[in-house]
């Protein structure tokens, strides 16, 4: 039952955990795109942008959602966007192994941020993974790759 001794982990989930999967997650992207010779620019959170180093933009609400986009990969085959697409969730379902495998070996000791940390990550990659479009212009991952494989279109996902 949730009670009001659960509101701080309720936070500490939301502006911290949360945010932190999604660096996790939008890594995961940027780090194929990397890979295969690309430029990419990675958003965090929505709003007015308070600060940016490099390809990175901070905005206001951090924690509010997140996205990149990227320009031609050097690489530019259906392979390797399909890898870029799905590399945000590849990142996701990696954390979780590692997180498990800390708990596993005594080096994490099971708690609930632990759990939140592993609940929220699989809500992301479900959500990532679930054929759907934001908007005309941002696909979920997977509508990504359905597009991609189906139409041989290579679009920006918005995550």
């Amino acid at each position: 039952m949730f009670t009001l001794s659960d509101i701080p982990i309720l936070l500490v989930s939301l502006f911290i955990l949360l945010p932190l999967i999604t660096i996790i997650h939008q890594a995961g992207h940027v780090f194929f795109v990397w890979l295969f010779g690309g430029k990419v620019t990675f958003v965090i959170g929505a709003g007015k942008k308070i600060f940016s180093f490099g390809s990175i933009e901070i905005r206001r609400i951090y924690f509010w959602h997140s996205f990149f986009q990227f320009e031609e990969l050097k690489h530019d085959t259906t392979f390797s966007h399909l890898l870029v697409f799905i590399g945000g969730s590849l990142f996701n379902f990696i954390s979780i192994l590692i997180v498990n495998g800390l708990i596993l070996m005594d080096i994490l000791a099971p708690h609930i941020f632990f759990y939140n940390f592993v609940y929220f990550s699989i809500y992301y990659i479900f959500f990532a993974l679930f054929p759907a479009r934001y908007s005309e212009d941002h696909p979920s991952d997977m509508m990504a790759i359905y597009d991609l494989l189906k139409y041989g279109k290579r679009c920006d996902p918005l995550d």
